[in-house]
């Protein structure tokens, strides 16, 4: 009976298993989590977190779980549909309800640097980045990133000038 429960809880999870799995994304997208925050065991051949990586796992998780997202025109938080969906199954199993959904909203994940964003700092001149207000270390620095793979970390008060230039029209292809 044990083990009948540790899968059905497993497959009950499953559903929302991409929450967690757009977090770690983000983690390592952001750089608050990279590979020196882990190591090896040779003894179970396991990686490990060191134990500051672990809490800053957990408190960007937990900032998931209990952040807003929109279901069914309003914003509810992640845990909430989550025991929503659970008590849809208890239903839909007890056989008081005939309808079991439990598709949701998705999980986004949220990049700092967008395609679009990239293009605009590399056509972006020294004379147009110093009427936007942006120095010429920062604009070296975000051109230089902007050419790499590996997303970057943009303060956002620069990333709103930019978008501003952006949104103004401003022809950046």
């Amino acid at each position: 009976m044990l083990t009948s429960n540790r899968s059905f809880l497993g497959d009950l999870q499953e559903p929302f298993r991409r929450i967690t799995d757009v977090a770690v994304m983000e983690l390592f997208e952001s750089g608050v989590l990279d590979l020196p925050d882990f190591y090896f065991t040779g003894d179970d051949y396991r990686y490990r977190f060191e134990p500051e990586a672990k809490q800053r796992f957990l408190d960007l998780l937990r900032e998931r779980f209990n952040s807003g997202v929109p279901y069914k025109g309003r914003p509810i938080k992640w845990d909430t549909i989550i025991e929503q969906k659970t008590m849809e199954l208890a239903r839909y199993l007890a056989g008081k309800s005939k309808l079991l959904d439990l598709s949701g909203p998705k999980p986004e994940l949220k990049r700092l640097d967008s395609l679009e964003l990239r293009r605009g700092i590399l056509s972006l001149s020294g004379s147009e980045a110093q009427k936007l207000g942006i120095g010429k270390s920062t604009l070296h620095y975000l051109s230089k990133e902007s050419q790499s793979e590996r997303p970057f970390r943009i303060y956002q008060k620069v990333k709103t000038r930019l978008s501003g230039s952006l949104a103004s029209g401003r022809d950046i292809h």
